[in-house]
Order: structure tokens, then C-alpha cells, then sequence
């Protein structure tokens, strides 16, 4: 039975193909809750959710383009010094926002500060890696 279109809540562990945790709702105490298949959650995420039971557990691998995209180098962006306020204050891994379009935040990662001017990273923090996930079904809502 399909839990599209259903709210569902269920428990995860991610971790990278080294074994390192990035994630748990296990740590927080609260299962995720989410409708599935709206595109709530990444794509692998969903999918492996879909059909699963209350009480089943499963692991998954998902491919980075399942999960958050492939690096993109057109998501490097550069700006000159005189285009940046407070470019002192600047550090190379700071976390900053751009305005996007219709003013929505843009989360950024500064990656190079020179007299010239910064080098911004606009990619997800989790793209271009595969993810692993062990996955709790804890709920589903008719």
C-alpha cells in the first residue's frame, strides 16, 4: 500500500559512505514528519518511504543526484570588493545569505576572501555526496 499524499513521521539515521553521521532524528527524540511525495524531503528520502509500513525499518543508499544534486560550478559566485560591505569583517567558511529572486534567502558559504574580492559557494553543504540512511517508520495518517 502507497503512502503517497500521506502524512507520515518517521525516524533516520544519515551518514556518509565513511560512516559519518551528519544527521539523526534519533538525537533530537522527534521523527520527522512530512507528507510523502509532496516534495517535502529529497527525492531518495521519498521514494524509499513510499512503501513502507508502520514499524519497518530499511537502509538506503541514495546517489547524490537523489538526494541533494550534483556540485555545480555555476554555483561558484565571485563579487568585487566594492560590491561587498564589511569585506574586513569576511572570513573564508563564514555562512552568509544572498537575496534571491522574489527576496528569498540564499544561503552561501564564503570560500576565498582577497583585496579583490570573495569567492561565494551557493551549493547545498550535502551536494555532490551520496547518503545513506537507516530509516524508522513510525507513523502514517489516513
Amino acid at each position: 500500500m502507497s503512502n503517497n499524499g500521506k502524512n507520515v513521521k518517521a525516524h533516520y539515521r544519515g551518514t556518509l559512505d565513511d560512516g559519518t553521521q551528519f544527521d539523526s532524528s534519533y538525537d533530537r527524540g522527534e521523527p520527522i514528519a512530512f507528507t510523502c511525495g509532496a516534495g517535502q524531503m529529497i527525492k531518495g528520502f521519498d521514494a524509499a518511504v513510499m512503501d513502507m509500513q508502520v514499524g519497518e525499518k530499511k537502509t538506503v543508499h541514495i546517489p547524490a543526484a537523489e538526494a541533494y544534486g550534483e556540485r555545480r560550478e555555476d554555483l561558484i559566485l565571485n563579487f568585487p570588493a566594492a560590491q561587498v560591505p564589511n569585506i574586513e569583517q569576511i572570513k573564508v567558511g563564514d555562512k552568509l545569505f544572498l537575496q534571491g529572486p522574489g527576496g528569498m534567502p540564499v544561503p552561501v558559504s564564503v570560500i576565498e576572501v582577497t583585496t579583490e574580492g570573495v569567492a561565494l559557494d551557493a551549493n547545498h553543504e550535502m551536494a555532490g555526496k551520496d547518503l545513506n540512511f537507516d530509516i524508522e517508520l513510525v507513523e502514517v495518517e489516513d
